[in-house]
């Protein structure tokens, strides 16, 4: 390529001060996962009110990743709900890749008419075992039929869209992976963790998870660095460069 491919993060809000103390934000995560010079990335903060652009002008972009949030999707924030109608239409005519992550999963799902609530498990956090069914997805078929994964989150995927498809499990969270239709996806996991990221949030955690009746100290003992998550990035960074950038206003 003559120039590097442009590619949209959608933060939907700020990691906690000392995981921005020692590791940056949200979005710097996802571009040093993808590798700073791979695209030309371009942040919005719709927590803060940034609106996100205008969807007949995507084509500029390659793709769009939508990241994790202290917010829950359930409390139906304003600035929330409003891009959760903008990520479904977005998805709706498949203009580009995008891939929502832990929130953005759960932002999308509830977009397109599924149900987001708490687990009723409780909170999932740390390295998690992920089942994956569907070896022929071009994006979570590498990783069948079983990977591990980093996780943090308190809400979950109730109920999937009728239009989404079941990529993945975990033991407390059924809907954990889905492909909501032509090249979108949502990972309830966090592909953008590494181990030292993970452990952070598990240490700034640790009083909640042993009030809440689980072991803080063996499940920061299990977290480990993964390969799932880098090679999904890895492969969503490729079907972007292949695929995304459509400047037809009537979509793919």
């Amino acid at each position: 390529m003559s120039a590097r491919s442009r590619l949209l993060i959608v933060k939907t809000g700020s990691a906690f001060a000392e995981a921005r103390r020692r590791f940056g934000d949200f979005e710097t995560w996802f571009i040093r996962s993808f590798g700073p010079k791979r695209f030309d990335y371009r942040t919005i903060d719709v927590s803060l009110g940034e609106p996100p652009p205008d969807r007949t002008s995507m084509g500029e972009f390659a793709g769009v990743v939508v990241t994790g949030s202290p917010a829950m999707v359930s409390h139906r924030l304003e600035w929330s709900e409003r891009i959760a109608v903008w990520l479904a239409e977005l998805v709706g005519e498949d203009r580009l890749p995008v891939l929502g992550v832990c929130y953005g999963h759960q932002l999308i799902a509830h977009g397109l008419g599924g149900r987001v609530g708490p687990n009723p498990h409780g909170r999932r956090m740390g390295t998690r075992r992920l089942a994956v069914d569907t070896p022929d997805d071009a994006l979570l078929g590498p990783l069948a039929p079983t990977a591990s994964v980093n996780v943090t989150h308190l809400e979950a995927v109730l109920e999937p869209p009728p239009s989404a498809r079941v990529l993945g499990r975990t033991e407390d969270d059924p809907n954990h992976v889905l492909h909501f239709g032509g090249r979108s996806w949502g990972v309830q996991f966090h592909p953008e963790f590494d181990a030292a990221i993970m452990r952070c949030y598990v240490e700034a955690r640790r009083e909640l998870l042993d009030g809440e009746g689980f072991d803080s100290k063996a499940i920061l003992e299990d977290v480990t660095d993964t390969r799932a998550g880098p090679g999904l990035l890895e492969r969503f960074a490729d079907i972007c460069e292949s695929t995304g950038g459509d400047d037809d206003d009537e979509g793919r």
